[in-house]
């Protein structure tokens, strides 16, 4: 009798112990054969910068009212940044098109002036931003806003006769329609260095 319960106490003993492959020596010695060649699974986190490339700092040799400008994000919206540097004042920009295409709504600046609708897209490969503010934002074609001012061609004046008088048409007569001049940004975004252990 002693015989059999001590076989049951031995079984309901190994049948408590799990099985963990950390422990097979089996798999100890294939792990062993590629431990140099396994590529680890974890990824480092993604930052802000990587989700909105746009935010950062940007310098222009172009611009020489705006040489140095930042785009930080909104603090409570996602997909809003803020635009500094710029002659215009600080500029709210919203998100359209992921990564960085952005709408510039019309807005007060903080001392008042008032800021037309514009376009900002900043190109990840050419690691450039452009700005245009006073041209409306096509949605269709954003990049539309960056091409140059269609030149306006003047006619001649025409004249057209009736009986014996003689009347001339000039382009004065024509409505003039009031335009808002557009204000063009480009510039290159200033890398941030990273320091490291050599």
């Amino acid at each position: 009798m002693a015989g059999v319960a001590f076989c049951l106490f031995s079984a309901s003993v190994n049948a408590q112990q799990t099985w963990e492959a950390k422990k097979n020596p089996t798999v100890d010695s294939i792990n062993a054969k590629y431990a140099d060649k396994m590529i680890t699974t974890q990824r480092p986190a993604v930052t802000i910068e990587q989700i909105y490339p746009a935010i950062g700092q940007y310098q222009s040799t172009v611009n020489t009212d705006a040489a140095s400008v930042t785009i930080t994000p909104d603090e409570q919206s996602k997909g809003v940044v803020w635009v500094t540097g710029l002659p215009q004042g600080k500029v709210k920009a919203m998100l359209k098109k992921s990564p960085a295409t952005y709408r510039i709504p019309p807005q007060m600046s903080e001392d008042g002036k008032e800021i037309p609708e514009g376009t900002l897209i900043f190109d990840k490969d050419a690691n450039t931003l452009q700005i245009s503010i006073g041209k409306s934002f096509n949605e269709a074609d954003p990049a539309s806003a960056f091409l140059p001012q269609p030149v306006e061609v003047v006619a001649e004046p025409t004249v057209k006769v009736k009986s014996d008088k003689v009347k001339i048409k000039t382009n004065k007569e024509k409505e003039k329609v009031a335009e808002t001049k557009v204000w063009m940004y480009s510039g290159t975004k200033i890398e941030k260095s990273t320091a490291s252990n050599q």
